[in-house]
This record gives C-alpha cells, structure tokens and sequence, in this order.
C-alpha cells in the first residue's frame, strides 16, 4: 500500500458509552471539509425509543468549527449500535458510503429475517467502495483498505497518517474483533490484521470500540502499528495465524450475542434506515425467535 496523498487530517472522536462505540470527524484542515466514521443513533432496546443526541452532537460541533461534513463513512454493518447516517445526510447532504460488501451481508440477513423485499445490490448507500479505491475529502485522499473477517464486509479507512480500523482491531491490551457472525472468520480476519500491520509503525490506528481492558480504567481509542505489532494480546508480532485462529475460535464460543444485534443489523444493512411504516403509522423491527431443546415448538411457544 502506498501513502495516501493527504495532508496530516483534523480528527475529533466522540465516545458513547452506552455502546461502547467511537464515532470520528475527520476535517481536511485546508477546505474545511469533514467525513463523520460511524455515526451512532441513540436506541433504547426497552422502549424502542430513537433519539438523534449523540449525531446532533457531531452535527453542531461541525458547524460551531465551518466545517462542511460531506460524507457518511461505514466501516460495516455494525452489530452493537444502530447508525445515525440517516439523520447526518438528512441534515448535511452527506453521502453514506461503505464497503462493495455489504451485499453479502445483505444477502446473509435477509433470509434471516424474511426481508423479501429488502434489495440486495447495495442501493441503499450512495457510495460502495471497493479494496484500494481513493477518493477525496477535499484535499485529503481517503483510501479503503477491505478488512474482512469480522464481517465479509469491513473496510478501514487510511487518511494520511490515520487509519479507521473499525472493528476489526481493539486497542492491544484488549485484543481484537469476534469472527463468529454469519459471513465472519477468524482466518480472514488475521489476514486483514496483518496487512494493517504491514504500515508504518507511527501510523495511528483509531479503534471503533473499547471496553476498558482488565486492569485499564478509563477508554481508549487511538494507537499505532507499531504499539499494536509489540503489544498486542491477540496478535503481536510472532502469532502465527494457526495459533491466532485457535485462540479467536474458542473465545468466541463463550461470547454471547451482543444486546442490540437483531435490531443492529436489521437498519445497517440498509444504510441506518428504519423499515417502512404499517397502516397504523408505526415502524417495526422483527425479532427471530429460536426454541431450544426438544419440547414440542406449539408447546413451548404457548407455555406461560
């Protein structure tokens, strides 16, 4: 990979607890030009409440700075938060881009979730980028780096010295993404890890998540090749992906599925779009149900 053509960018990080998530303003300094990474939208799961705070947030920081935000950047469709590119666009003009895909993502959930009118052709973002593809954020060069994986369709993003990682790396003395979703695996995923760790060693990695590794007391999100190549608990210089993949495997056989998943995925893969209103005006996400065991489903699915 050779350098991006950029000037060293602006970058903003905006941490919401509740999800444990980073979302980013990057700002060409020269135009004033901005792209928001991962955009959250507030969700609560009890009441199906949406509020817009976190994004508007952003929004407002922007133009508090004259900060043009031109772009919506997705490192994936992500599992644990729902995105606010929706609202971002809709106040901005904003392009929402991700990687090309995201239509094997698509085509993975909608049967899941009988989504028989769901497209799957990646229609509902305004840019699909493919691996190594550049393009601008004013005078800055954005280049795509595909990271699958986590999910077959994960990408960073390289703004000059920055790289986006999004999930696939955590900071090193938490470790690094789960591989165990539909279309996910360990094997490409330290694939993708190593090949990150092919830059330079002063590049800034920028994480999407952190949790606050055992020991840590407060969050993290930026680090460096070179400090992730010596430090990092999963896949330091001298794992070999046999021994990577082992360890991935089973500690993700003991992870359970993360609180926001169904109602996650279910809006990211259209673009953070909710799905269409019933006659009665309200919108609504679907629930999989899964019976366990052997009892008869007609029974279990009555029994009080």
């Amino acid at each position: 990979m050779t350098e991006p053509k950029s000037a060293k960018p602006i970058i903003e990080a905006f941490f919401d607890e509740p999800t444990n998530t980073i979302s980013y303003l990057v700002v060409d300094p020269a135009t004033k030009t901005a792209a928001v990474i991962d955009p959250v939208l507030d969700f609560d799961l009890a009441s199906g409440e949406v509020d817009v705070a976190s994004a508007r947030r952003i929004v407002a920081w922007a133009e508090g700075q004259g900060w043009t935000i031109a772009m919506v950047l997705e490192t994936h469709a992500h599992a644990d938060h729902l995105s606010a590119a929706p609202f971002i666009k809709a106040k901005t003009g904003a392009l929402v881009g991700i990687g090309e895909h995201i239509r094997d993502v698509q085509k993975i959930f909608r049967p899941m979730f009988a989504f028989e009118q769901m497209k799957t052709d990646g229609s509902d973002f305004d840019r699909l980028f493919t691996d190594g593809e550049r393009f601008p954020i004013g005078d800055l060069e954005v280049e795509v780096i595909h990271t699958s994986g986590h999910t077959p369709a994960d990408v960073a993003y390289r703004i000059g010295d920055a790289v986006f990682v999004g999930d696939t790396l955590f900071m090193p003395d938490y470790g690094t993404a789960r591989a165990d979703f539909p279309g996910g695996d360990a094997r490409q995923l330290y694939r993708s890890m190593r090949r990150l760790l092919t830059l330079p060693d002063d590049t800034r990695l920028f994480m999407c998540h952190d949790y606050k590794a055992p020991g840590r007391d407060d969050y993290r999100w930026e680090t460096t090749v070179g400090e992730q190549r010596k430090n990092s608990v999963h896949v330091h210089d001298g794992v070999t992906e046999d021994e990577f993949v082992t360890m991935r495997e089973a500690r993700d056989a003991t992870l359970s599925a993360p609180r926001l998943l169904l109602p996650s995925i279910q809006v990211n893969i259209r673009a953070g779009r909710f799905p269409q209103a019933e006659e009665n005006g309200v919108q609504f996400l679907r629930i999989p149900v899964k019976i366990r065991g052997d009892a008869d489903r007609d029974e279990a699915a009555t029994a009080s």
